[in-house]
């Protein structure tokens, strides 16, 4: 199981990249996995300033829809619009061309509640 080192997690299965205030956030190798082929990344909160575990947007894939959670809080500054037109990416790159947002965050403070790269293998029993 693919999980990188240098990146935080949440429980609900997002991973986090850190820098300076900005984050960037994608779902996890074991969500995509689970979901099975995404066909649909919806983020309707661009420009939108939101809490902590609020739904960001949802994530469809042939069998089901889920919803993404936002792992810190802060104002959604942009959407990879490469999902649109390849929504695949999260499936074959989640870690890369995958990404979903970018958040500026508001409160620094949450990111000690993130989980560390062990911790979340632990929590996914890999």
């Amino acid at each position: 199981m693919n999980v990188p080192t240098n990146l935080k997690y949440t429980k609900d299965h997002e991973w986090v990249s850190i820098d300076g205030d900005i984050a960037t956030v994608g779902i996890t190798h074991f969500a995509q996995k689970e979901l099975g082929d995404i066909v649909y990344v919806e983020v309707e909160t661009l420009d939108q300033t939101l809490d902590k575990d609020e739904v960001f947007g949802t994530v469809e894939a042939v069998k089901t829809v889920s919803d993404l959670f936002l792992p810190l809080s802060g104002a959604i500054i942009e959407f990879n619009d490469a999902l649109d037109g390849k929504p695949e990416s999260v499936n074959t790159d989640p870690y890369g061309a995958g990404w979903m947002i970018k958040v500026k965050i508001a409160n620094v403070d949450e990111i000690g509640s993130l989980l560390s790269s062990e911790s979340y293998t632990e929590l996914i029993g890999a």
